[in-house]
């Protein structure tokens, strides 16, 4: 939290300086009452209980609303997440041949496209979505748009073949969204990358991740699968492990996220948090009218304490 007008808590040094003297005359108050009433036993019989704790009550309540509408005064604000009106997401779908293997159930293939649907159907309606295959070459399968369910027949539609070219789908996701946002003040745009590899063909993730950077444009990686990967090629069985040190490279390098997601569930919960941070915005927003609220309260409670207790206001 921050305060935009933080001159205004030097009005907590009288605040401050009232409960000092308050403190000083309730001590001073008691000693004197034990020095005029020393035979105790005779106290309790002329003398009805005092309130004890309760006579504080009021003050100690005085004193805090006075705390918390200085506060107010000095305008505190705090981060507020609050979500875009207007975004453009690419997501980079690979479907290589690695992308067959069943270390992920049924294969990393079609739990990738289940949790890609959720994704899609869990964005913002005006945002707009595209979606970019790649294996040996990247393809723009939907240019952005907010037709979801032309998304999602495109989802279906994708299918395996061979060599990674994550580069190629970079590049082809910057192209897909310039083409869309050729506007002077066009909405952010992200790219979610998710594959199971290094990059095979096409040019390279290095010169890939310079031109997002370039553009502004950040991209998330998703190294998705297990290091126990196979696929079945020409009779024997092929390992498949995933690499991730390609994919966090290129994140790090384009100012994105990088996530690992060994299973279904898991890739799930990383379209969640991926939806989240790319659907919201965080912006400081002024809070003092909780402190000024807060402070009516305990204003609130020092009088109805006095009233009910003292039949008096304080």
């Amino acid at each position: 939290m921050s305060l935009l007008a933080p001159v205004w808590l030097l009005l907590l040094i009288p605040v401050a300086l009232l409960a000092v003297t308050y403190v000083i005359m309730a001590l001073r108050g008691r000693t004197a009452y034990a020095v005029r009433f020393t035979n105790l036993d005779l106290l309790d019989k002329v003398a009805p209980r005092r309130p004890g704790w309760r006579r504080h009550v009021p003050a100690a309540a005085l004193l805090l609303m006075f705390a918390l509408l200085v506060v107010g005064f000095a305008r505190p604000t705090a981060e507020v997440q609050v979500p875009r009106e207007r975004a453009t997401i690419m997501v980079a779908f690979d479907v290589s041949a690695s992308m067959g293997a069943t270390d992920v159930s049924p294969n990393r293939f079609e739990a990738a496209k289940q949790a890609a649907r959720q994704f899609v159907q869990g964005l913002p309606e005006r945002f707009n979505l595209g979606l970019v295959s790649f294996s040996s070459a990247a393809s723009v399968a939907v240019p952005p748009t907010t037709d979801r369910p032309a998304v999602l027949s495109a989802l279906d539609r994708l299918s395996m073949d061979s060599g990674t070219a994550i580069g190629e789908a970079v590049f082809s996701s910057l192209e897909a969204i310039a083409a869309l946002d050729s506007e002077e003040e066009a909405p952010p745009a992200h790219i979610v990358l998710l594959s199971d590899g290094a990059n095979t063909s096409g040019r390279t993730v290095n010169d890939a991740a310079a031109e997002a950077t370039s553009r502004g444009i950040p991209v998330t990686t998703i190294a998705y699968g297990t290091p126990d990967g196979t696929i079945s090629l020409s009779g024997r069985e092929v390992p498949v492990p995933v690499d991730g040190p390609a994919l966090r490279g290129l994140a790090e390098s384009a100012g994105g996220g990088f996530y690992e997601a060994a299973s279904g569930d898991e890739l799930q919960a990383v379209y969640e948090d991926i939806g989240t941070s790319v659907g919201y915005r965080t912006e400081q927003q002024e809070v003092w009218q909780w402190f000024v609220g807060a402070g009516l309260i305990f204003a609130l409670i020092a009088a109805a304490a006095s009233m009910l207790w003292f039949s008096r206001l304080p």
